[in-house]
Protein backbone atom coordinates (compact mmCIF):
# COMPACT_ATOMS: atom_id res chain seq x y z
CA UNK A 1 0.00 0.00 0.00
CA UNK A 2 2.86 2.40 0.38
CA UNK A 3 4.29 4.46 -2.69
CA UNK A 4 6.24 2.90 -5.45
CA UNK A 5 9.88 2.99 -5.11
CA UNK A 6 11.33 5.46 -7.70
CA UNK A 7 14.11 3.88 -9.96
CA UNK A 8 17.81 4.41 -9.12
CA UNK A 9 19.54 6.77 -11.38
CA UNK A 10 22.61 5.91 -10.62
CA UNK A 11 24.40 2.68 -12.14
CA UNK A 12 24.81 -0.52 -10.14
CA UNK A 13 28.31 0.20 -9.30
CA UNK A 14 27.95 3.79 -8.88
CA UNK A 15 27.11 5.41 -5.16
CA UNK A 16 26.85 9.09 -4.45
CA UNK A 17 26.54 11.85 -1.62
CA UNK A 18 25.44 15.37 -1.42
CA UNK A 19 26.73 18.27 0.39
CA UNK A 20 23.58 21.30 0.56
CA UNK A 21 23.93 24.61 2.27
CA UNK A 22 28.55 25.37 1.99
CA UNK A 23 28.88 28.64 2.98
CA UNK A 24 31.13 29.88 0.71
CA UNK A 25 30.32 30.61 -3.08
CA UNK A 26 30.33 28.17 -6.08
CA UNK A 27 32.75 29.24 -8.13
CA UNK A 28 35.26 28.86 -5.18
CA UNK A 29 33.65 25.27 -4.35
CA UNK A 30 34.60 24.27 -7.69
CA UNK A 31 37.99 24.73 -7.63
CA UNK A 32 38.27 22.26 -4.56
CA UNK A 33 36.01 19.89 -6.67
CA UNK A 34 38.25 20.26 -9.44
CA UNK A 35 40.88 18.80 -7.67
CA UNK A 36 39.03 15.44 -7.50
CA UNK A 37 37.74 15.26 -10.56
CA UNK A 38 38.47 11.45 -12.21
CA UNK A 39 40.90 10.50 -9.19
CA UNK A 40 41.22 7.57 -7.14
CA UNK A 41 39.44 8.26 -3.83
CA UNK A 42 42.42 7.28 -1.85
CA UNK A 43 44.50 9.80 -3.88
CA UNK A 44 41.44 12.66 -3.30
CA UNK A 45 41.35 12.03 0.38
CA UNK A 46 45.38 12.73 0.45
CA UNK A 47 44.67 16.09 -1.45
CA UNK A 48 41.85 17.08 0.71
CA UNK A 49 43.79 16.27 3.93
CA UNK A 50 46.67 18.35 2.81
CA UNK A 51 44.75 21.01 0.69
CA UNK A 52 44.95 24.44 2.16
CA UNK A 53 41.26 25.61 1.08
CA UNK A 54 39.32 26.19 4.07
CA UNK A 55 35.98 24.24 2.10
CA UNK A 56 38.49 21.08 1.66
CA UNK A 57 37.38 19.84 5.27
CA UNK A 58 33.74 19.60 4.21
CA UNK A 59 34.34 17.88 0.35
CA UNK A 60 36.84 15.59 1.90
CA UNK A 61 33.07 14.62 4.68
CA UNK A 62 31.21 14.57 1.52
CA UNK A 63 33.77 12.27 0.00
CA UNK A 64 34.13 9.84 2.89
CA UNK A 65 29.94 9.72 3.10
CA UNK A 66 30.11 8.41 -0.49
CA UNK A 67 32.73 5.89 0.00
CA UNK A 68 30.80 4.85 2.94
CA UNK A 69 27.34 4.72 0.91
CA UNK A 70 29.46 2.73 -1.67
CA UNK A 71 30.97 0.38 0.89
CA UNK A 72 27.55 -0.45 3.21
CA UNK A 73 24.37 0.72 0.62
CA UNK A 74 25.96 -1.17 -2.84
CA UNK A 75 28.39 -3.38 -1.16
CA UNK A 76 31.15 -1.85 -3.48
CA UNK A 77 35.30 -2.24 -2.98
CA UNK A 78 36.41 0.31 -1.25
CA UNK A 79 40.03 -0.06 -2.96
CA UNK A 80 38.06 0.02 -6.83
CA UNK A 81 36.43 3.68 -5.94
CA UNK A 82 37.70 6.46 -8.48
CA UNK A 83 35.66 9.94 -8.17
CA UNK A 84 33.22 9.87 -11.40
CA UNK A 85 31.70 13.31 -11.20
CA UNK A 86 32.00 16.07 -8.56
CA UNK A 87 29.97 19.08 -9.44
CA UNK A 88 28.85 21.85 -7.82
CA UNK A 89 25.68 23.93 -7.49
CA UNK A 90 23.87 27.20 -6.05
CA UNK A 91 21.66 27.23 -2.99
CA UNK A 92 20.45 30.24 -1.60
CA UNK A 93 22.29 33.61 -1.28
CA UNK A 94 21.79 35.81 1.81
CA UNK A 95 21.23 39.36 1.13
CA UNK A 96 22.65 41.66 3.66
CA UNK A 97 23.45 45.37 3.27
CA UNK A 98 26.04 47.95 4.64
CA UNK A 99 25.78 52.07 4.58
CA UNK A 100 27.71 53.78 2.49
CA UNK A 101 28.12 57.52 1.28
CA UNK A 102 26.01 59.92 0.61
CA UNK A 103 23.00 57.82 1.75
CA UNK A 104 23.42 55.19 -0.53
CA UNK A 105 23.29 51.29 0.04
CA UNK A 106 25.91 48.86 -0.42
CA UNK A 107 24.64 45.28 -1.24
CA UNK A 108 26.72 42.62 -0.01
CA UNK A 109 25.64 38.97 -1.48
CA UNK A 110 26.29 35.97 0.97
CA UNK A 111 26.10 32.96 -1.40
CA UNK A 112 25.69 29.34 -0.73
CA UNK A 113 26.42 26.05 -2.48
CA UNK A 114 25.89 22.59 -2.55
CA UNK A 115 28.40 19.63 -3.97
CA UNK A 116 27.35 16.52 -5.18
CA UNK A 117 29.73 14.05 -5.41
CA UNK A 118 29.84 10.12 -7.25
CA UNK A 119 31.95 7.32 -6.82
CA UNK A 120 32.05 4.95 -9.42
CA UNK A 121 33.51 1.05 -8.81
CA UNK A 122 36.04 0.14 -11.62
CA UNK A 123 37.64 -2.89 -12.52
CA UNK A 124 41.56 -2.82 -12.42
CA UNK A 125 43.58 -3.40 -15.89
CA UNK A 126 45.94 -6.28 -15.17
Amino acid sequence: MGKKSRERSLGENEAQAVNKMLRISPQKLNLVAGMIRGKKVSKALADLTFSRKRIAGDVKKTLESAIANAENNHDLDVDGLVVAEAYVGKNLVMKRGRPRARGRYGRILKPFAQITIVVRQVEETA
